[in-house]
């Protein structure tokens, strides 16, 4: 006998025909309130975002968003218009950091992002000494820790990581340029065990921003748990 089926999940594209993300047009009475998108409501809403914000508009859902988020921030270096940039912006999206910022070329990739820039405040910098101005220039100021397998370097894994911090990230390959080591308030490394020199970018991204919120995020809170 086969496996009973299982409750799909609203967000699972249906089993057969042409798989849909989000929700259809609102059906019954439209809701009232400044946080509903009209056109969301009459045209339905496929948008990249928990099933909480389906039908608000970009501007409600950042302004929601305003009132959690963390106290870490996540900054990469942009010289070669690295693939990786998107993928860390959507990283940093997930785990709610306070901004990103952009170090370098002020056009990046945005592809690997999935629009998740819409709903950061995503900052551009002309080079790492700019970036750790401003983070020190805060009226909280934020350190800046640089991921870098070079002598020195803390272990991420046996480290007590600030509070307010910023994470800064290198492009895939040639890692931290030399000025933004200089200005790095310390740096820090992810333990490997296998033959390869370094890990992906975007990777090394996810074990920091996770390693932040497993120390800091209220992980007993509703908000943890989205789908």
């Amino acid at each position: 006998m086969g496996e009973e089926p299982q409750e799909r999940a609203p967000y699972d594209p249906m089993p057969h025909g042409a798989p849909e993300v989000g929700v259809g047009p609102w059906e019954g009475p439209w809701p009232e309130g400044e946080r509903w998108d009209p056109d969301l409501l009459r045209e339905g809403d496929r948008r990249n975002v928990v099933d909480r914000y389906r039908y608000w508009t970009m501007e409600a859902i950042v302004a929601d968003l305003d009132t959690r988020r963390h106290g870490f921030h996540v900054a990469i270096e942009n010289w070669q218009h690295d693939f990786n940039i998107g993928t860390i912006v959507r990283t940093a999206n997930a785990f709610l950091a306070a901004e990103v910022h952009i170090v370098g070329n002020r056009r990046w990739n945005r592809r690997g992002a999935m629009v998740t820039d819409r709903y950061q405040h995503v900052r551009h910098h002309p080079d790492a000494a700019a970036l750790a101005a401003y983070l020190h220039g805060l009226e909280q100021p934020v350190r800046l820790l640089g991921i870098d397998n070079l002598p020195g370097s803390e272990h991420l894994e046996t480290m007590e990581l600030p509070r307010r911090v910023c994470f800064l990230f290198g492009q895939e390959g040639p890692g931290l340029s030399e000025s933004a080591r200089e200005v790095c308030d310390g740096t820090f490394s992810i333990a490997q065990f296998g033959s390869t020199r370094s890990i992906n970018a975007s990777s090394a991204a996810a074990i920091a921003m996770h390693s932040w919120v497993r120390a800091y995020a209220d992980l007993g809170s509703a908000d943890a748990w989205r789908g």
